[in-house]
């Protein structure tokens, strides 16, 4: 009973987040959810350069991923009505992503931990991609990076969050770089796909964390 219901709130959060952010989830959107599709797929052709110029300076990045080297690049920010507490309480409990993060599968975290800390490795899929990460930069409540890779190989991309106190809530800011042929050809097919994909991300977590 309770894994239908976390199927039925995944389906129903995936909809009603992917509609308001016009990300394309099935036909049973309407004709003028489809018109804003199109108009922002066109949007999204820079996304890239886009991203680029409006990027936090107050990310760290490790050597061999500097956005401005990078292959595939994406910013994404939200501000959340939550604190950064509670957002950090649901960016480490990966293994529960699937529930709330539609574009997110099978999350194990290795060696048995709980949730996500210092040097923690942890496999899952993402844009149907089967990967490994390993954390890189962990500072409670403020600051997680890690590396993803196909298991066996080097590292390819990057992926950062940070968390900002800002008001009575939180702005959250998730950045990543993609490095070498596997990203840049993944640029090459829609180059806006990991900002959209993101985007469904920041609005979900934010939906998670102003309601749980």
């Amino acid at each position: 009973m309770e894994a239908k219901q976390v199927s039925k709130n995944r389906k129903a959060v995936a909809c009603a987040i992917g509609i308001a952010l016009t990300f394309a989830v099935g036909s049973a959107c309407s004709e003028s959810f489809k018109k804003q599709n199109s108009q922002a797929e066109r949007r999204q052709i820079m996304t890239m350069k886009e991203d680029l110029k409006n990027r936090s300076m107050e990310i760290h990045w490790p050597e061999g991923f500097s956005p401005a080297e990078a292959d595939l690049f994406s910013h994404n920010e939200l501000y959340m009505n939550a604190s950064c507490e509670r957002v950090w309480s649901h960016i480490i409990d990966a293994s529960k992503w699937p529930e709330w993060y539609p574009n997110s599968k099978d999350v194990r975290i290795l060696n048995g931990d709980a949730a996500l800390k210092e040097s923690a490795t942890f496999r899952w899929e993402t844009f149907g991609l089967p990967l490994e990460s390993k954390v890189n930069e962990f500072v409670a409540f403020e600051r997680i990076g890690w590396y993803g890779y196909a298991p066996g190989t080097a590292p390819a991309f990057y992926h950062t969050w940070y968390l900002k106190p800002s008001g009575n809530g939180c702005l959250v800011i998730t950045d990543e770089v993609g490095q070498g042929a596997g990203a840049a050809k993944f640029r090459e097919a829609d180059e806006g796909a990991v900002h959209r994909g993101h985007d469904l991300w920041l609005a979900t977590l934010k939906w998670v964390s102003e309601s749980k």
